[in-house]
């Protein structure tokens, strides 16, 4: 696959500005599209938009093919009578900071408003959107009933991982199916609408996008978590021990970002199995997938030609081993199905030269990020724009990255992998590298150097182009908690910022 030459914005949409706690599919979406037209930009990337459980990640979702419900706008809901005025007080959200998502207090507040909104449309029963929902659940059969289900028993457990629901649901036996299905029908009802509303409603966003030529860039992770739909519905397809529990976890191996390596902790597939099938899940993913986003980023690219495998209990990623995957069938069996393949490959961390040529036999782009260009990574030298070649997205940062301020600023004290003699030599180099004779311009002068490139695609995320601190960062790997949480303020997107970056659209021929 090839890009056009062009540039975009990395922000994911709980980052934009509102008065619900959380960014959503609401006015301050169109807004940013404006924002991303008037600028010149033609790609819009975000983050997986799945429903996010563990942390709050969105690489860690209850489903690898439902919509983030938290995502749904109240003021669409509104337009369409689904709600009352008094619905909108943002009052009733407990007073937090504008510029970050307390997930507990949001979650509480809007599906509660989201409940009311459900019971509203099905005691409606002359609502214009009726068949619209029946036909949405019927094509959405395969992976809606069993996530419905999942979202609705998870609810009467308390919110439990799966493992640890009742023995004869848990193990999805046809009679408590049926009963819970009956059971819990008006929560099943519920979550179905919301999947549908979410739907409609990126549909909308979608298409005011594409009429102003900006075209959305999606993120699917390699694994799903292991307390999903997904693994409930299909624990054939992972390595489980009889109770349920992965046996071996993903991770990867000691690098830049982590001196342990990186637990992630999902449950591993069992790829002999999905070949066997012709690799349908996967297909059907994809599908999904590809019928909301105009490219793909396929997030640890390198684990389809190799995967670094965990033993369940492990505490770290240092006791793993690599393991081959699917590799060259895998990706062939995609291509059969969707013919040239619209996937950014995510080839950061440890590449061998087998994960670059199959990158490179199936036409996919790769990944360069300006921030490992100056320092002790064994890469450095590719992340350096003389050394690029077309096919490649260029970043100044990505979401696992500080930003590039705060990493400028970042002294190197207390860091495992960089310390403050590796951070001055850093700097030595990038400043001889970029011409830098102001720091306090180190992000544009970024920016700059990723749109300069030949890179047939330049993404720069919205912190550096507002040339905000660590404090604007999206995500710490290898933490827990208080990651995925900034968001910007209202009104920072103005005129001068759009012409600063339309500027470079239109000097550099993207």
């Amino acid at each position: 696959m090839r890009f056009s030459r062009s540039s975009g914005i990395l922000l994911h949409f709980t980052s934009l500005p509102g008065g619900y706690g959380i960014g959503d599919f609401g006015p301050s979406a169109y807004e940013f599209a404006d924002f991303l037209s008037a600028a010149g930009q033609k790609l819009w990337q975000v983050l997986p938009l799945n429903p996010t459980g563990y942390g709050d990640s969105p690489y860690q979702c209850f489903s690898a093919f439902a919509g983030n419900s938290l995502l749904i706008s109240l003021e669409h809901l509104y337009d369409q009578g689904l709600l009352q005025k008094s619905d909108l007080d943002p009052s009733q959200l407990q007073p937090s900071s504008a510029d970050l998502v307390d997930y507990g207090s949001v979650i509480d507040f809007k599906m509660a408003i989201l409940q009311r909104a459900a019971k509203v449309f099905f005691a409606d029963g002359t609502h214009a959107h009726h068949a619209a929902f029946d036909d949405f659940c019927e094509k959405q059969r395969p992976w809606l009933d069993d996530y419905a289900l999942f979202m609705a028993c998870k609810d009467a457990h308390q919110g439990v991982t799966w493992t640890s629901w009742d023995p004869e649901i848990r193990s999805r036996e046809a009679h408590a199916i049926s009963a819970w299905s009956e059971k819990l029908a008006p929560r099943l009802k519920a979550y179905k609408f919301w999947q549908f509303e979410f739907f409609q409603q990126w549909e909308g966003l979608k298409t005011y996008c594409q009429q102003r030529g900006i075209r959305f860039m999606g993120d699917m992770p390699i694994y799903v978590a292991h307390d999903s739909a997904d693994v409930w519905a299909h624990p054939e397809l992972f390595y489980l021990d009889p109770q349920g529990r992965p046996s071996v976890v993903s991770g990867v191996p000691p690098d830049y970002f982590s001196a342990t390596g990186q637990l992630w902790g999902n449950p591993i597939y069992r790829w002999d199995l999905l070949a066997a099938s012709g690799y349908k899940w996967w297909v059907e993913r994809f599908r999904a997938s590809l019928a909301l986003f105009d490219f793909v980023r396929l997030d640890h690219f390198r684990g389809f030609e190799s995967y670094w495998e965990v033993p369940g209990g492990e505490t770290t990623a240092i006791h793993g081993h690599w393991v081959k995957g699917p590799g060259e069938e895998f990706l062939r069996v995609l291509q059969s199905a969707f013919g040239d393949l619209p996937i950014v490959a995510e080839n950061l961390g440890v590449i061998t030269p087998p994960v670059e040529n199959m990158r490179r036999q199936f036409g996919l782009p790769g990944m360069s990020l300006l921030q490992f260009a100056f320092g002790n990574d064994p890469q450095g030298p590719s992340f350096r724009p003389h050394n690029y070649n077309r096919d490649v997205v260029a970043y100044t940062g990505g979401h696992d990255n500080d930003t590039t301020v705060g990493w400028w600023s970042s002294s190197g004290a207390g860091d495992s992998t960089r310390t403050p003699e590796d951070v001055r030599k850093e700097h030595d180099f990038a400043r001889a590298y970029l011409n830098l004779h102001n720091d306090s311009e180190i992000n544009w002068v970024m920016i700059t150097a990723v749109m300069a490139s030949v890179a047939d695609v330049a993404i720069v995320p919205l912190q550096d182009v507002l040339g905000l601190g660590s404090s604007a960062r999206m995500n710490l790997p290898g933490t827990v908690s208080g990651n995925w949480r900034w968001r910007y303020r209202p009104g920072v997107l103005d005129s001068d910022l759009s012409a600063r970056l339309r500027s470079l659209v239109d000097l550099y021929d993207r």
